[in-house]
């Protein structure tokens, strides 16, 4: 399978064309950091990379939770307008199957339980109980603590920041495009990615980078509100592989199939630090208090459908994989 890349030579992207490749395929890289004509926003640059071209993994994206709304026209324009002209494209060069980097991010907050009055929503924090060191949502109902759980794709979704809104907006165009021409469209939504390649020193980096690159220059890694907020960090080599087994299993056409993109494996933010730090000999992390109202508390997930239908499971642990990111390279943004 001739298989066009976007974003090729990212951090996610440069994996999924050694998967790829590992796997029998030919993956064609289109990537501005390899070639500054190659923009997804271009559609004459665009249809020239699709001939030939029998799928797409859309990987490009401005990614992280960035700046408030200072840069939400740059985000819509990388992020939405880009997958626009690309859909355009694939329909006009009849290439039929889309395999697109989603984000868990689309869920707002995970979920959670109430003892009283079960599975409930609650809405965003508020800065009242952020300021006081308050950071676990409430009940939106009886004020009491919630459980959090793992959250499934039928979940309800709720962007609560420029980015998020974008990638949803991406499922979306997505949906549009398979309904209409009868195509194939998967999004992965991916949960905390890290790995070897991740880039450093960049406000849209995942939290891993800021960890590691602080404890590359002998720093302590700084974490947010008490630590205790839970994400599900998966290696990047199990994301890509997830977009293999995408592409290779059956298509369901005219619709778009979302799937949760995760290891799994719970962790806290302050555990995810200390696995670092003690994996690099670095300083022990800071506990800040601080908080940015863009994040939510709790969002893990369950992959469940992803293991089900595509036979995919990752197979790095938390452990193995914090000592290899520990040891590995990172590359500027």
């Amino acid at each position: 399978m001739r298989v066009l890349v976007t974003g090729g030579a990212g951090f996610i992207g440069s994996h999924v064309v050694e998967a790829l490749t590992a796997h029998g395929h030919e993956p064609v890289v289109y990537d501005v950091r390899a070639d500054p004509g190659a923009d997804v926003r271009d559609p004459e640059a665009v249809a020239r990379a699709l001939a030939g071209v029998d799928a797409v993994c859309h990987q490009a994206a401005m990614v992280g939770l960035g700046n408030g709304v200072a840069d939400a026209a740059e985000y819509v324009s990388r992020n939405d307008l880009g997958t626009a002209v690309l859909l355009a494209a694939m329909a006009d060069a009849g290439v039929r199957r889309l395999v697109l980097a989603g984000s868990m991010v689309v869920y707002g907050e995970g979920r959670y339980e109430c003892r009283r009055h079960g599975v409930v929503r609650p809405g965003p924090r508020d800065v009242v109980d952020l300021d006081a060191g308050r950071f676990e949502p409430p009940c939106p109902v009886c004020g009491e603590a919630l459980a959090p759980g793992l959250v499934g794709e039928d979940a309800p979704v709720d962007p609560r920041n420029v980015y998020a809104t974008t990638k949803l907006a991406q499922e979306h165009l997505a949906a549009a495009w398979a309904r209409s021409t009868g195509c194939s469209a998967v999004s992965l939504r991916y949960h905390n990615v890290y790995g070897p390649r991740m880039p450093r020193d960049t406000p849209y980096a995942g939290v891993a980078s800021f960890f590691r690159s602080a404890l590359a220059r002998g720093e302590a890694p700084r974490v947010f509100e008490d630590g205790r907020q839970r994400r599900d960090f998966v290696h990047v080599r199990d994301v890509a592989a997830a977009n293999v087994a995408a592409l290779e299993g059956e298509a369901r056409t005219g619709v778009l199939a979302t799937y949760n993109t995760g290891s799994g494996e719970p962790h806290t933010v302050g555990e995810m630090a200390r696995a670092l730090a003690d994996a690099c000999g670095g300083p022990e992390p800071v506990v800040t208090g601080e908080y940015r109202l863009g994040d939510v508390r709790h969002i893990t997930a369950d992959s469940a459908r992803l293991r089900d239908e595509f036979g995919w499971k990752p197979r790095v642990g938390f452990e193995e994989g914090m000592a290899e990111f520990a040891r590995a390279g990172m590359r500027r943004a």
